[in-house]
């Protein structure tokens, strides 16, 4: 393992990467969570669109059903059915309701994206060690983490929302992972995800962060969904991705996983330059 000596740059090769689950590693479009949200609210006599479920993904799920109530649209729909603005009663109320729900479908979702499982052979070939964060919580992920692994995706390291003082933003699952894999300095971690929550994550740990594009809920479309729309709006749609992805501070932009491996190499060359995140 390379050392770092304080205050002077670290100049070794990356050592970890710290990747997504939902619409990065599996589930590709980040479809099943998007579903869950809708049915829950619905069962309270609001409807929201996909993009307002959307919206906040990436943050733990409790803070996700939060930020969707915060909507000024989705607040007006509350009011004309409740007769009120939605409180933190109704959130714990709906987040119970969820619970179950989530964790039925995270197993049903839990098919890796294409190019994954290369990558990850690749990483380990190369002694790079595979963590992971997530919006889910631990029961959530006991159903996925064996489906995903009959698949042939089983992370080093899995650390969940629940598992920490708070979820994304903040960087405490990050910060975890390198715990657990035993690697510093985090500029020799690398954070990858699909969503604005999993960039500020990755930002705000001092990590490399790379944003996906094209699999992930910024496109927010299923794998055959994107398979059928026209080269040309696929593309602008992908570049729309990107921009709001950039915007949240991403140091690389890929459509997929799979995409990571070149990704990783660029960035081994900064750390020689002597670079940080």
């Amino acid at each position: 393992m390379d050392v770092m000596v304080r205050g002077k740059p670290y100049t070794g090769r990356v050592q970890a990467v710290v990747l997504d689950w939902a619409g990065t590693a599996v589930d590709y479009g980040c479809v099943g969570p998007v579903a869950v949200f809708i049915e829950v609210f619905g069962k309270y006599g609001v409807d929201i669109t996909p993009a307002e479920a959307r919206g906040p993904m990436g943050l733990n799920k409790r803070d996700h059903i939060r930020a969707i109530c915060g909507m000024d649209a989705v607040s007006q729909r509350w009011v004309r059915t409740h007769g009120r603005l939605p409180r933190e009663d109704d959130v714990a109320s709906m987040y119970q309701e969820l619970e179950p729900l989530m964790t039925a479908m995270a197993a049903c979702h839990s098919d890796p994206v294409s190019g994954l499982i290369e990558a990850v052979a690749a990483f380990r070939e190369e002694g790079i060690r595979i963590g992971s964060t997530t919006g889910y919580t631990r029961s959530m992920m006991e159903a996925l983490v064996p489906a995903a692994a009959q698949k042939g995706y089983s992370p080093d390291c899995i650390v969940c929302s629940s598992d920490v003082p708070s979820g994304r933003p903040d960087p405490w699952m990050c910060y975890l992972n390198a715990l657990n894999l035993q690697v510093h300095p985090f500029a020799a971690m690398v954070k990858i995800g699909d969503t604005v929550a999993d960039i500020q994550e990755g930002l705000n740990a001092g990590m490399w962060t790379v944003g996906v594009t094209k699999t992930g809920n910024e496109l927010g479309l299923s794998e055959q969904q994107a398979a059928v729309l026209e080269e040309e709006d696929l593309r602008q749609r992908i570049e729309r991705a990107g921009k709001r992805l950039e915007s949240a501070g991403a140091h690389f932009l890929i459509e997929d996983v799979g995409q990571c491996r070149a990704i990783v190499e660029q960035i081994n060359i900064c750390l020689a330059r002597g670079e940080r995140p």
